[in-house]
């Protein structure tokens, strides 16, 4: 997660501190030009008549965007593409004691030369005041992720996914600012009822985290429909790519195998999941944000593929893209609950299409065979630790 206190250039000056380094993706793929003719509002939209702000305009020139969660996964391939498409980035990193700005470390110069980073904390709200004051638009993806953590931890995840995203909700509707992008995910609607899964589909919590997040959902659909706050939700599917964190089943695959195991230790192999490479999903963020507001402000959309994989199948296909015998061991202490395991997950992404054009860039073998190649490099695996379950 990540949050604002007091800015620091992320290139020269002295560092501010913010999380170690969790593992991410990298890069975008431009969205095609919006269909002629906006989609019927949603439920909850302005009224006839009423005037929506204008998408934001990209551009050195122009106001900042700000993102929380920056340092994070998908946040550094958003700070990524969002500099790609012209824009300056003030970027909110959790603020910690090890002088690190995670994977914003690692990006080239002349991304970071874009960004400024500021430190803090999304369950403060003066820090997200600070953060967002002045910026033309803000992506809200600063969140606990990881599943597991939140049988341990329920408490936090609430702090942070819910009453953290009352706080960036508050800034945007005091600072009126023109656009927040707010962060979902496909756990929230746990097993598929019908697929693929439209954003009609029934909303079914199966965890802390995913309850969490559906909290945070409610506050932005709230916002929207009470103060006109001008909010576009993205609930992608299961992103995966460079820097992801060794919490997930792709980077715990590609992450033992490029160390050298062959017996793979995993939870149960028979979920099927949809999963979007990183630069697709960072590429509609920025659809989102900056498509007509009257095509996307109070609205939901999927990001996903449409294609379906089970954890099985998955191995099965990393092992012959990295031409090694893998072989899974199913290690209890890696399951799910078995009323929390979530058994199906496949997307329908046409809302967003039509909304924005956006499709995905990649398939699912171009983005394990990037993630692969991230993997064997022995600088990026050093950073993980493939001999341990992550949580």
């Amino acid at each position: 997660m990540s949050e604002a206190t007091g800015p620091a250039a992320l290139t020269g000056g002295a560092p501010a501190p913010s999380p170690a380094p969790p593992p991410a993706a990298a890069g975008p793929s431009a969205p095609a030009a919006p269909p002629a003719g906006p989609p019927p509002p949603a439920a909850g939209s302005p009224a006839e008549g009423t005037a929506l702000p204008p998408a934001p305009a990209p551009g050195p020139s122009g106001p900042p965007v700000a993102v929380t969660g920056a340092e994070g996964f998908i946040g550094s391939h958003l700070v990524e593409r969002l500099v790609a498409a012209g824009h300056r980035v003030r970027a909110m990193v959790q603020y910690n004691s090890f002088s690190s700005f995670g994977w914003l470390e690692t990006l080239p110069a002349e991304v970071t030369d874009q960004v400024e980073v500021v430190l803090g904390d999304v369950r403060d709200p003066g820090s997200v005041h600070g953060l967002a004051a002045g910026a033309g638009a803000v992506y809200h993806l600063a969140a606990l992720i990881a599943i597991p953590y939140s049988y341990r931890a329920p408490h936090s995840y609430v702090e942070t996914n819910v009453t953290g995203t009352l706080n960036v909700l508050e800034a945007v509707r005091h600072l009126e600012i023109p656009r927040l992008v707010h962060t979902s995910t496909s756990e929230t609607y746990g097993t598929a009822r019908t697929v693929p899964i439209t954003e009609d589909h029934p909303i079914n919590t199966q965890s802390p985290y995913a309850a969490s997040k559906a909290g945070g959902d409610r506050l932005a659909d709230s916002y929207h429909a009470s103060f006109g706050t001008p909010v576009v939700t993205l609930r992608p599917f299961n992103t995966f790519g460079p820097r992801q964190s060794m919490r997930a089943v792709i980077p715990t695959v590609i992450g033992q195998a490029a160390a050298g195991r062959r017996e793979i230790s995993l939870g149960d192999l028979r979920p099927t999941r949809d999963f979007l490479y990183a630069e697709d999903t960072a590429a509609a963020f920025l659809a989102v944000g900056t498509a007509p507001a009257a095509d996307v402000v109070g609205r939901t959309f999927n990001a996903g593929t449409g294609r379906e994989i089970s954890v099985g199948d998955l191995v099965l296909l990393i092992a012959k893209l990295m031409d090694a015998e893998l072989r899974p061991v199913e290690d209890g202490q890696r399951a799910r609950p078995a009323e929390s395991e979530v058994m199906r997950l496949v997307c329908d992404a046409s809302r967003l299409r039509a909304a924005t054009g956006w499709v995905p860039a990649h398939t699912l073998e171009e983005g394990l065979e990037r993630t692969i190649d991230f993997f064997r490099d022995p600088a990026n695996l050093a950073r993980y630790k493939t001999d341990r379950y992550n949580v």
